[in-house]
């Protein structure tokens, strides 16, 4: 239930620029989604609907997407104990209404493309120069490209940058831009301030009537059980959206918006000029599809300009950004915040009218982001009550809910206008508020930063990691280099075995276990208590990282943990349930669209300042439309499905890597690849697979074989079983210049004995497969089977004999044998027992040959480390 207080207006001295108030009639009229009468609201609407001779639609056969969850793999198929329901009030569907696609087809020029598919252009060739030349060039470059004797003698059938312009502007459109100057009466700047936008709600209809997206939608809250457990993953399988639905009309369809910002640069040449790009997607579209940022899943509604105020205090500066920044949110969600607590009818992807209401579900921004989102000071966490004092600790705080933050504010605008901006922001600092005295939620219904700013895995594990555990690490190891953050975590713990304390190790291990849980994309309330509980144990043993003296800063030791991400850390398991698994919330896509979205077309510009908003605003809308034109043709073109159109950006899922790539060598195998037990452990193979009867058409002392020097392996999710992940080289080339002693991999094989199946870790040395003699053929046993020659670990150590490094740990037995790749179930990564003192004489070209005891690393990915969990007993 949404509180609402009455804020205290702004001085009106100070001019309307400092109200910030977002006015919407919420019982502005509507119309019938069937006969099109005037009724005074949406309630109206469906009272008239459910009327015994209503005209609610007749019933038709539609499809609706299964939401993933419910979707088995031919391994899960007939399995009994995964149960799930749906809302039982959720998503009904009013009636047909075009989806954007229909819409281009009624665009004003849609009678010639009936015949002409490309008008204004003559062909494809044509319209993609055009595109081109308009996403690569300025206006002054278009012209001279123009004007080229080549070019001019191609005679293209435009032959300005205006008419391509005007030919541009014509083709179908979707949500426009625009722009608005804003100002602060009393609070001079050095550059206007103008917000580059487009109606938030327009961007959120276009998305939700994507056909490409037909296929990938879910629409009803649903509960998943396996077995005693439920099953967290995507928004509508978590409690949030039940909490929703159930507030709602019935037959509503939730919505549910998800926005992402982060500050960056979009200019070079105009002295650093800096915008707050805003980011819009829904939970609607199956996170495994919004992820992918060529699915263009993701819109950009807003840039923000970040002001520079003339002669005003730095402390003034941040607040009056900080509420420039709010008032620019209220602009561009004003509708969507009336369609929260109004409802609107709207076409979805498959072109079925809903009832409709747009909750924010999760905003995706880095912590300080997060702060000034919940209008909260430096020293509070933004979605629970703890602060700077207690980030050290594992105390789990209230939540600072939307409720609590707003009636502060209130009781602070009681007693002290806000525009008196040091004795305001004095007095909110002493409630750790930042001084923001209208939050852009503040009349968002279900908005509550409490719920929606979302734990975030790239700033808050993958770069806390770096800053943090890897920093502690590097302490004690000073040779330790910087590289990726996620390949750091990958290899961290085994290279400090053994060199730093057992009990450090324990504390760095375990967070780094904590980030991999995190990631999961799929929980039951089991892993997240094992989540929960790996974060326990890290506080359990963070005193060894004091203890070693391996925290330190600018002025020398720190004695405590007070670090603001780690607190955040907290939070992951309440998300999880409230709105599903963390990894669908990660900045990783948005981070990608900030230079596809905002750099590369404000490059594009003149750079000269007077015209910039207008330049800007006709490349925006002439991108969006060129986007949307090639959809059209795409789909005129090829007669293809809708959802077929995801699949032509992006490798299907479920489409493996070529073939493999061979190579035929002279020189025998066993001396090439110097092995010298080649030949009897090929011997030993033929006369098992023969059961003790080989033929003498092909033996291993006259046959030849083929060999390659990599293989793919490509295997089922872990998680969901359903979808095929990318595929994974596994080496095996032989000695050369580069790799002295070869450039093997390592791998998990399986090895049938009796009635027993056992996991066998091996390194691959050669890959092969016997060729049929002339004017022959291969024996049963040979035929068609790619081999492999491998040497096998003997593991020797359990995890829980190093509970601190909870790692296999194995030894080369140096025994060769030769087994069908098929047996191949993993790739796996060893990495050496270096010791207390590596050898520098050992590179990453010969460590894998010169070392004989290794870890069996459970950190090489998500996968292989929920993999090994079940695998290797």
């Amino acid at each position: 239930m949404q509180v609402n207080h009455a804020f205290v207006p702004s001085n009106p001295q100070r001019g309307q620029s400092g109200q910030f108030v977002l006015d919407a009639d919420l019982s502005s009229s509507a119309k019938c989604p069937q006969c099109l009468i005037d009724l005074p609201s949406n309630e109206a609407v469906l009272e008239h609907l459910q009327q015994e001779n209503g005209c609610w639609p007749e019933v038709q056969d539609h499809h609706i997407p299964v939401p993933p969850a419910f979707l088995q793999s031919t391994k899960e198929a007939g399995k009994d104990d995964i149960l799930g329901c749906y809302h039982p009030s959720s998503g009904y569907i009013f009636g047909k209404a075009p989806n954007i696609l229909e819409a281009m087809e009624s665009d004003q020029f849609a009678y010639r493309r009936c015949h002409t598919p490309f008008y204004p252009f003559q062909d494809q060739a044509e319209f993609e120069l055009g595109k081109f030349l308009c996403e690569r060039l300025t206006q002054s470059d278009i012209d001279r490209f123009l004007k080229l004797e080549w070019v001019c003698q191609a005679k293209p059938s435009f032959s300005s940058k205006d008419q391509l312009l005007a030919w541009m502007a014509s083709l179908p459109t979707g949500p426009k831009w625009c722009s608005t100057t804003l100002e602060i009466t009393g609070y001079p700047i050095i550059q206007p301030i103008q917000l580059i936008w487009r109606n938030g709600l327009d961007v959120v209809e276009d998305l939700f009537a994507n056909p490409i997206f037909a296929n990938h939608m879910t629409y009803d809250p649903h509960v998943v059980v396996d077995g005693d457990e439920r099953k967290y993953s995507e928004y509508f399988t978590a409690k949030q959206a039940f909490e929703i639905q159930d507030q709602l009309p019935k037959g509503a369809t939730i919505v549910p918006v998800i926005i992402a910002s982060d500050k960056t640069p979009v200019m070079r040449h105009t002295g650093g000029l800096k915008m707050h790009p805003i980011f819009v997607s829904l939970a609607n579209i199956q996170s495994d599809v919004r992820m992918r940022a060529t699915s263009h899943a993701w819109r950009c509604v807003g840039f923000m300009p970040i002001p520079k105020f003339s002669d005003v205090h730095t402390d003034y500066q941040t607040i009056l950004s900080q509420w420039l920044f709010h008032k620019c949110m209220d602009i561009i969600f004003a509708d969507v915040k009336v369609t929260a607590m109004a409802g609107r009818f709207m076409p979805d992807s498959s072109g079925h009218l809903r009832h409709c209401y747009t909750p924010l579900a999760a905003y995706t921004a880095d912590l300080p982001e997060q702060q000034a989102i919940a209008c909260v000071s430096k020293v509070a966490s933004p979605i629970t009550l703890a602060t700077s004092q207690s980030f050290g600790d594992s105390y789990h705080y209230a939540p600072r809910t939307k409720e609590h933050t707003l009636s502060v504010i209130y009781d602070i605008c009681q007693r002290i206008d806000p525009w008196r901006l040091r004795e305001f922001q004095e007095e909110a600092k002493a409630h750790s508020l930042s001084g923001v005295h209208q939050p852009f939620w503040r009349n968002w219904r279900f908005a509550d930063p409490a719920r929606f700013l979302a734990g975030e895995i790239l700033h808050t594990c993958h770069e806390f990691f770096f800053n943090h555990p890897f920093k502690w690490s590097k302490e004690l190891m000073k040779q330790m280099t910087g590289r990726e953050h996620r390949d750091l975590q990958r290899t961290l713990v085994p290279s400090i075995a053994r060199v730093a304390p057992p009990q450090f190790i324990h504390a760095i291990r375990t967070l780094i276990d904590f980030i991999y849980k995190a990631q999961n994309p799929v929980y039951t309330d089991t892993s997240v208590d094992s989540m929960v509980a790996s974060l326990k144990e890290f506080h359990d043993h963070r005193q060894a990282i004091l203890d070693a003296g391996a925290r330190r800063g600018t002025k020398g030791m720190i004695d405590n943990f007070l670090i603001p991400k780690l607190k955040l850390l907290q939070s992951f398991a309440a998300f999880t349930k409230d709105i599903g698994a963390p990894i669908q919330w990660t900045a990783d896509v948005t981070e990608r669209l900030l230079i596809t979205h905002c750099k590369l077309p404000f490059d594009r510009t003149s750079h000269q300042s007077c015209t910039f908003t207008e330049q800007i605003v006709d490349i925006l809308n002439r991108e969006e439309s060129m986007r949307r034109f090639q959809l059209y043709l795409f789909l005129r073109m090829h007669n293809a499905p809708l959802t077929n159109a995801i699949v032509t950006e992006e490798q299907e899922i479920t489409e493996t890597d070529p073939a493999l790539a061979w190579i035929a060598h002279i020189a025998p195998v066993q001396q090439l690849y110097v092995l010298p037990d080649f030949g009897q452990a090929l011997s030993d193979y033929i006369t098992k697979a023969s059961n003790g009867q080989p033929l003498a058409s092909w033996s291993s002392g006259h046959g030849r074989v083929r060999t390659w020097n990599k293989f793919r392996l490509q295997l089922h999710s872990v998680f969901h079983l359903r979808l095929i992940m990318p595929s994974q080289v596994v080496q095996a080339a032989p000695p050369s210049q580069t790799f002295p002693l070869g450039n093997c991999d390592a791998v998990v094989a399986q090895s049938i004995h009796g009635d027993w199946t056992v996991n066998i870790v091996a390194q691959v040395r050669a890959i092969f497969q016997p060729i049929p003699p002339c004017h022959g053929t291969l024996p049963d046993y040979l035929a068609d089977k790619p081999l492999i020659y491998v040497q096998y670990y003997e593991i020797v150590g359990h995890p829980h004999d190093e509970p601190a490094i909870s790692m296999p740990d194995g030894q080369r037995m140096r025994l060769g044998a030769v087994i069908p790749l098929t047996d191949v179930t993993h790739a796996v990564e060893l990495i050496p027992m270096y010791g207390a003192g590596a050898d520098r004489t050992v590179g990453a070209a010969t460590s894998m040959e010169l070392y004989e005891h290794f870890y069996l690393n459970n950190f090489s990915d998500k996968e292989i480390y929920h993999a090994l969990r079940s695998d290797l007993h």
